[in-house]
């Protein structure tokens, strides 16, 4: 995928929109071929590191009282374990709670208790406490850096559907800075693909009610509309 394939989707995504009253998300939808989303080597399931934020993330803190006051300083929320029978015992509560959060952090010597109280509703969501995203930490870490991190960091995961989704960006951005979290976004899962390219069928943008534009044209069609080109060419010769 080409840097300017990405600028012009950004571009026709614009002019294609009508306007809304809240400003829209810029959504890279990913279509993949030829996985096994059984096998779990074909699973997808990143954390990318973007340079530009498209929306600020709510991060809550499971934690023990040792750690509390810290991270009160410097999470959106924090729940301590004292509070976690109480959303072992109303899974409504706790519900309303995962949709409202896009990362949980948990102190490591907790991860049983969280995992009692919050794996039933958080593991269905993908939103438990990832140590490859960081969010598993020891007692008394510094939890700034931290939030500071995940506030640009984007999850790219496919396990069950041959389709990933994320968000790269708003609206309200720059082109350049929104092609630039898409090219690393993009390059990071072809990475992590076993063939690479060949495992992705088509890769498409849109904002959040839009609909979806296809981001540049796949090796076989620009070699065919080449053909297309040649064999005009040469129809125009023979009527000469």
């Amino acid at each position: 995928m080409e840097r300017q394939d990405v600028l012009n989707a950004i571009k026709e995504v614009r002019s294609k929109s009508l306007k809304r009253n809240f400003t829209q998300g810029f959504d890279l939808v990913v279509n993949l071929k030829d996985l096994d989303l059984k096998k779990p080597e074909h699973q997808v399931d990143l954390f990318v590191m973007i340079t530009h934020t498209p929306k600020k993330k709510k991060i809550a803190a499971l934690v023990g009282p040792e750690m509390a006051v810290d991270a009160k300083a410097v999470m959106d929320s924090v729940i301590t374990s004292d509070e976690f029978p109480k959303y072992a015992k109303d899974k409504k509560i706790t519900k309303k709670l995962a949709g409202e959060f896009d990362f949980f952090i948990a102190q490591a010597n907790l991860m049983a208790q969280v995992a009692g109280a919050f794996g039933r509703v958080l593991g269905i969501r993908g939103k438990m406490p990832n140590p490859k995203a960081g969010c598993v930490v020891p007692p008394k870490t510094p939890l700034k850096p931290l939030y500071d991190k995940l506030q640009n960091t984007v999850r790219v995961s496919a396990k069950k559907d041959l389709m990933i989704q994320c968000l790269v960006g708003n609206e309200k951005m720059e082109d350049e800075d929104i092609a630039e979290n898409i090219m690393t976004i993009y390059n990071a899962l072809i990475h992590h693909l076993p063939n690479e390219e060949n495992n992705v069928r088509k890769t498409t943008l849109k904002f959040t009610m839009g609909a979806p534009v296809k981001v540049g044209a796949k090796k076989e069609e620009k070699a065919e509309k080449k053909v297309k080109r040649f064999a005009k060419k040469e129809e125009v010769k023979e009527t000469e």
